[in-house]
């Protein structure tokens, strides 16, 4: 009688409701195991790295593995790292080659601008310039390596400095910065043109009439009406742009795998890499990745702070 309900309303028994069983939804469960795969990855792959990066920096190492020999040494590694005068050319070499970054911006401005024009066969312009962008950037620098060479190479027989006045683009520290620039502002401008042309049909095309209308040029509508409108975009490719500047290393390394000429392709990333692989000192190397990635937390930070020429009204 314990288990029999009786209803107040109609005075009858009723029979006590069977447990519902729990039903797991297959379609759910797939959905979330699939989910989960990227968080999987990231923790593989992203975290449990960082988190041993962050405690080898304070470790001196014997090998790669931190194991029971490595011995706890504190900040010294900071410390070295952060008064090694090679570390600091290496800020000076990453910062001149970076400078590409701005150059690349400029001229796939100017391109994006000028193709934004009713000219002729302008969208097989736009796939010509993205193409070196999606291609492998070790074999974009192996073309360029024979294009520099002193002896053979396409580039000085293009500006007729053949035989004794040949330029030894990689081999002179006069020339190998900006042998590095040119190949990095000729491969990097194509996403910059992509990105722009799609920014640049925001722009109110009324307010560009308006202007016209009361007598404006073209250079005053693109300062006043076109840059403005597209800053947004621009504001991305710079922080992004910085951040990989930040960050370089594979062109460098292809072009000069001992570092260049008085050192001048020794990057931040390249000296990290120096420290692993050739003076087997992990300690060393993370505590430059963390050096780094406090660098480019600042500058981000500063480019967030001093953002304040972007517009996101495009009214």
């Amino acid at each position: 009688m314990d288990n029999i309900k009786v209803s107040a309303s109609e005075g009858t028994a009723k029979p006590p409701l069977p447990k519902r069983k729990k039903h797991i939804d297959k379609e759910e469960l797939a959905g979330t195991l699939l989910a989960s795969v990227p968080l999987i990855g990231f923790v593989l792959f992203g975290l449990i790295p960082l988190i041993m990066a962050f405690a080898m920096a304070f470790f001196k190492m014997q090998d790669y593995a931190l194991d029971a020999t490595s011995k706890w040494i504190g900040l010294d590694n900071f410390k070295f790292v952060l008064t090694d005068p090679m570390f600091w050319e290496s800020v000076v070499n990453t910062l001149i080659l970076g400078s590409s970054v701005l150059i690349s911006q400029v001229f796939a401005l100017v391109i994006a601008y000028l193709l934004s024009r009713d000219i002729k066969g302008k969208k097989a312009f736009r796939m010509i310039f993205f193409i070196p962008y999606v291609c492998s950037v070790v074999a974009i620098t192996l073309m360029w390596k024979y294009m520099f060479n002193t002896n053979y190479g396409i580039i000085n027989i293009i500006i007729g400095r053949t035989g004794d006045n040949a330029i030894d683009w990689l081999g002179d520290s006069a020339y190998f910065s900006w042998a590095v620039i040119i190949m990095s502002v000729w491969s990097g401008m194509g996403y910059g043109i992509i990105l722009y042309t799609a920014a640049l049909t925001g722009v109110n095309r009324a307010m560009t009439e308006a202007a016209e209308i009361d007598g404006a040029g073209p250079f005053t509508k693109f300062f006043k009406i076109v840059l403005p409108t597209i800053s947004p975009t621009t504001f991305y490719l710079l922080v992004m742009g910085i951040i990989g500047a930040l960050q370089s290393f594979a062109v460098t390394n292809v072009l000069a795998q001992g570092g260049g000429p008085n050192g001048d392709g020794i990057t931040i990333v390249f000296y990290l890499y120096r420290n692993v692989f050739k003076y087997t000192e992990m300690g060393r190397a993370s505590a430059t990745a963390w050096i780094l990635a406090f660098m480019i937390l600042v500058v981000t930070v500063l480019q967030f702070v001093f953002s304040k020429w972007v517009n996101y009204e495009n009214d």
